[in-house]
């Protein structure tokens, strides 16, 4: 488990990271969204032991990871801009990384290399953004880390490459209990592989919750009452984020179980109603919202 208690980080006079406490459980995928300037890559480069934060504490597995090997052993890094050694190709980065990590599984790398059209002996610098991004997340898969920390990991990736990833991930999650940890700042991109999402602005954290209870307790209904009294008496019983009316249709974000919110109906008369799912995207609209934030300007542009 990752323990991020009350951290922040500044360069200069820029404050980076504002008081951020973040729990990430294992086995599962986190995601950390924001803006570009929010926060995320410093988070990550903390809680990796690359920074030090200039307050608070980051703890791996009990281990506090800034100066402690035994922590960053279960640690791997991808930057935004992956590195990789002069003039080195494929071959050169995995007998490397095999002197670090005592487990890294060099037969699984050869073979999602074939996987992906990757050539072992041509030199990474000629490889395109997103071949040099695919090869970066295989490096970081076969590496044996426990962790597995990736800044905009899927940027640049088209989208069948895209979902061959979130393959992997998911089969080395259930194989070894793999946690990815995963920045970016497209939620979209995140929505059918994260266990967890965590929206950080402005260098703080801004929402942090479990993708399961928000898609179950959230719904979106639409209705048309018979009447005002029974209009009046639902709206009464709703714990209501947020209510548009387009003439006489309801069209009503509400905080609960389809089940309780069903029950609560039940009880007027409707000429219509429906209760939808909400994608991830409507859902976090309507929780930053409610805490006075537009996310459509922070996030989705």
């Amino acid at each position: 488990m990752i323990e991020i208690r009350n951290v922040s980080k500044s360069y200069d006079r820029i404050k980076a990271v504002d008081d951020v406490s973040v729990t990430i459980r294992e086995n599962t995928v986190f995601g950390l969204i924001g803006t570009n300037g929010a926060g995320k890559s410093t988070v990550l480069r903390m809680a990796a032991g690359v920074l030090r934060p200039d307050q608070g504490e980051i703890t791996i597995d009990g281990m506090p990871v800034f100066d402690h090997m035994e922590a960053k052993k279960n640690i791997y890094f991808i930057a935004d801009e992956p590195y990789f050694f002069a003039n080195s190709n494929a071959v050169d980065m995995q007998k490397y990384l095999s002197s670090v990590y005592p487990e890294f599984a060099s037969e699984d790398f050869y073979h999602y290399l074939m996987n992906f059209g990757l050539d072992k002996k041509r030199k990474v610098n000629t490889y395109s953004k997103g071949m040099k991004k695919q090869l970066a997340l295989i490096c970081g898969v076969c590496s044996g880390a426990r962790y597995l920390f990736c800044d905009e990991t899927f940027d640049g990736l088209d989208p069948v490459m895209r979902q061959g990833i979130k393959s992997i991930f998911a089969s080395e999650m259930e194989r070894r209990g793999m946690t990815p940890v995963i920045a970016s700042h497209n939620l979209r991109e995140l929505e059918d592989i994260c266990d967890h999402i965590g929206l950080l602005h402005k260098g703080g954290v801004l929402l942090s919750k479990d993708l399961e209870d928000m898609k179950c307790n959230v719904q979106k209904v639409q209705c048309v009452f018979k009447t005002t009294e029974d209009e009046a008496k639902v709206i009464s019983c709703l714990d209501i984020m947020k209510n548009e009316k387009r003439g006489s249709l309801n069209v009503l974000t509400v905080r609960g179980s389809k089940a309780e919110i069903v029950a609560i109906f039940a009880t007027v008369n409707t000429i219509f109603f429906e209760a939808l799912p909400l994608s991830l995207e409507e859902i976090f609209i309507s929780e930053t919202e409610v805490v006075g934030y537009d996310i459509k300007k922070l996030i989705l542009g």
